[in-house]
């Protein structure tokens, strides 16, 4: 399995879907689709430090990663 860490942990900016997927279709030009995975980058750790990255902000990006999956994977 390789996961893309395509959704950033670094500030509260929405990725859009779209890139999104467009970056997964990418990556499965080099490995297959179903071994493939979506996920935030160090899995919202990094607001530990000190980025500003509110619960609300967390909350939408991990929607957004279950959204994406879903309506790439099925």
């Amino acid at each position: 399995m390789v996961v893309l860490g395509l959704v950033t942990t670094k500030r509260g900016a929405l990725e859009g879907k779209d890139e999104l997927k467009r970056r997964i279709e990418e990556a499965s030009r080099y490995v297959p689709l179903e071994r493939l995975c979506l996920s935030p980058q160090c899995g919202l750790s990094s607001t530990f430090e000190g980025n500003e990255l509110t619960v609300e902000d967390q909350l939408a990006k991990l929607r957004l990663v279950v959204e994406t999956a879903e309506e790439v994977w099925g």
